[in-house]
């Protein structure tokens, strides 16, 4: 008998959060058997006990979940004893959790398949597996193998592609203005109405690529709703390589329109397929015919409804999987998931509120797939309200209160054009540089523990804008960056300020005079921090050193600050500002060097120039030829603005 093995795909750290409780297992029919790619923590339980509300749960899963990614197990953090009773109890709680995600839908052999039951101890982090075979899941097999993935992003994306839908739904019905309580069933059956067309043999599905812009790219396939086959099994994946059913677009299978060639395993660079929903109104017939109008007067006064939303579904595929079955299959079963969860969302404010619904994509940190949200934004997403349902999917992901993740600012951009596709993770609005420091050379300590910036930031320097501030403006260009990274992570949408907008900030909170306003005059770390306080609502914490000979002493200190708030951080020192992107500090040896960039950078922004130039490198405070980088006979401050604790 072949041994079991579990293999892990998310980062090991992602299952152990030091936090009690039952977090749901995920993995995908197109994965082997026990590949667990994530976990979701289980957030809804009944009254004070620990058991789910396998109710709610299924609806934000149902939601948050892409099709093609499913439950295939649950962990239990927390307990420490008894594990084969407690594993039992959360395979059982998987299992169950399944057959109010998919009821019937895989037939019989959803109450047969193989679930994982794990127990997690929240203090060792040790993991122990087991496995309850669906033919006798009282029995369990205690698991020896588990497998933590080095490439987890090439295991997902080298054989997996998303497919991407979006179809505008407007629902006019009428109700009976004496009786409005007839408005919800009236909504139902057109929301009914909307699913059966999906699957109508009149629906036409446009398949083509969003990746390839050359001439070679893979022309669109058209597939008919009457050849769709929606009663395939998704479980039997064998049956979906076979390439024996002829020449036509059935026998295609996603690749035909991935790229060939890839460098890159991630989400931001996954193949996407576009799918569009076509509905034929007209139907062929030998005779000609005019149109018929057909007038149905109504018995009693009515009132007419229009409810408008869009859907936008992303799935996931095996890149073997013919497109027929992905359509049929994921994209379909898709669309129906999002209208229903908006339906139920809609139905209880029908008359009283017109709400305004809007499915996103997510990838947060630490996961390999996206997920979906759908938010309301009648109110905007600063809304009290908007709040506590992101900070609930924080706690459902295991990410961090501190810093905004799951804003539509982080949503991806699935362009539905050929054109953006290729500029998917491009910000738009700026062609400066971003993230300069990624794959310069190491600092040369040997032992070291590198520490460095969280996230994205823009390269600001001199002669930038054509406007020219060599010689004086080294603080507002270091400035300017720690606002972009700002910007870069969402907790800000204003504009990077200009050295004008920077001053007249200083003025405002009577800092400086007037006069102040269009000089040349420098400014160090105070004057920045009274202006990230004004324009961010940001508090910064200052380093003082007597030389620059001390610096070193502060490394400890400095590696903190980057593995705990992630900001850049500006030194000024005499008449010169830098700003830090990360240490590299050995603390039994001492040895230590600095991430620079250096914002008296006066040329044009080539990367290649900038690095070999040194504009942007470790720095020793003292290099091989003796010579110190930091000046002894200065002073300086160091800005260590902290990350706002907010999501």
């Amino acid at each position: 008998m072949e041994k079991t093995s579990v293999r892990v795909l998310c980062p090991k750290l992602l299952i152990i959060r030091n936090v009690s409780g039952l977090q749901w297992l995920i993995g995908s029919p197109f994965f082997p058997q026990f590949t667990i790619v994530s976990t979701l923590t289980c957030i809804h339980t009944l009254g004070d006990s620990t058991s789910p509300d396998y109710n709610t749960e299924s609806e934000d899963l149902r939601t948050l979940l892409l099709r093609g990614f499913h439950v295939i197990g649950a962990l239990v953090v927390g307990s420490k004893c008894d594990l084969e009773r407690v594993a039992g109890e959360a395979a059982d709680a998987s299992r169950r959790m399944r057959k109010f995600l998919y009821g019937d839908e895989y037939g019989g052999k959803l109450g047969n398949q193989d679930l994982i039951g794990a127990i997690a101890d929240s203090e060792s982090g040790e993991i122990h597996f087991f496995v309850s075979r669906g033919e006798n899941p009282t029995g369990l097999e205690c698991v020896r193998s588990v497998i933590y993935e080095d490439d987890s992003g090439k295991y997902v994306w080298d054989t997996g592609c998303l497919l991407h839908c979006v179809l505008p739904i407007k629902l006019p019905f009428y109700f009976p203005v004496n009786s409005p309580s007839d408005a919800g069933e009236m909504y139902l059956r057109a929301t009914d109405v909307i699913i059966d067309k999906l699957k109508d043999s009149d629906v036409t599905y446009m398949v083509e690529t969003l990746n390839e812009t050359s001439v070679e790219a893979p022309g669109p396939v058209i597939l008919h709703g009457a050849k769709l086959d929606f009663h395939a099994d998704l479980f039997d994946v064998n049956r979906f390589g076979d390439s024996s059913q002829g020449s036509g677009a059935k026998s295609f299978p996603c690749s035909y329109f991935c790229s060939k060639n890839k460098a890159v395993f991630s989400v931001e660079h996954a193949d996407i397929i576009q799918v569009s929903l076509l509905l034929n109104k007209s139907r062929t017939s030998s005779k000609s015919a005019a149109p018929i109008a057909e007038y149905v007067p109504a018995s009693e006064q009515t009132k007419l409804l229009v409810v408008d939303y869009k859907l936008e579904v992303l799935c996931y595929a095996a890149k073997d999987l013919p497109v027929t079955y992905a359509v049929s299959k994921l994209v379909v079963p898709g669309l129906v998931d999002q209208l229903n969860s908006i339906k139920n969302t809609i139905l209880p404010n029908l008359l009283t509120q017109h709400l305004q619904l809007h499915p996103y994509h997510f990838c947060p940190p630490g996961f390999l797939h996206p997920i979906t949200v759908i938010y309301e934004l009648s109110y905007g997403e600063t809304e009290m309200k908007q709040v506590e349902v992101r900070r609930s999917l924080h706690s459902r992901l295991g990410l961090p209160f501190d810093r905004p993740l799951l804003r539509i600012a982080n949503a991806l951009n699935l362009s539905t054009t050929k054109d953006s596709a290729k500029s998917n993770s491009i910000r738009k609005g700026s062609s400066l540089l971003r993230d300069v420091h990624v794959g310069i050379p190491s600092s040369g300590v040997s032992g070291g523990v590198v520490s460095l910036v969280q996230g994205s930031y823009e390269y600001h320097h001199y002669l930038q804008d054509g406007f020219d501030d060599s010689g004086w403006g080294c603080a507002y260009r270091s400035l300017q960056t720690i606002v972009s990274w700002f910007r870069c992570q969402h907790y800000s949408s204003i504009e990077v300020p200009s050295h004008r907008e920077i001053q007249q900030a200083l003025v405002e909170i009577g800092d400086k005079d007037p006069s102040f306003v269009g000089s040349r005059e420098w400014i160090g770390a105070i004057e920045l921090s009274f202006v990230l306080d004004k324009l961010l609502g940001v508090s910064c914490k200052v380093i003082n050193v007597r030389s620059g000979a001390e610096l070193p002493e502060k490394c400890r200190e400095l590696a903190l600050h980057f593995e705990n708030q992630g900001t850049p951080i500006m030194i000024g020192g005499g008449v010169l500002a830098y700003t830090l992107l990360g240490v590299d500090y050995n603390e039994s040896s001492g040895d230590c060097a600095f991430l620079i960039l250096d914002p008296h950078y006066t040329g044009n922004d080539d990367l290649k120039k900038i690095v070999s130039g040194g504009w942007c490198g470790w720095k020793k405070a003292v290099d091989s030829r003796g010579k110190n980088f930091f000046l002894h006979d200065k002073f300086y401050n160091l800005l260590l603005p902290q990350r706002p604790n907010m999501v």
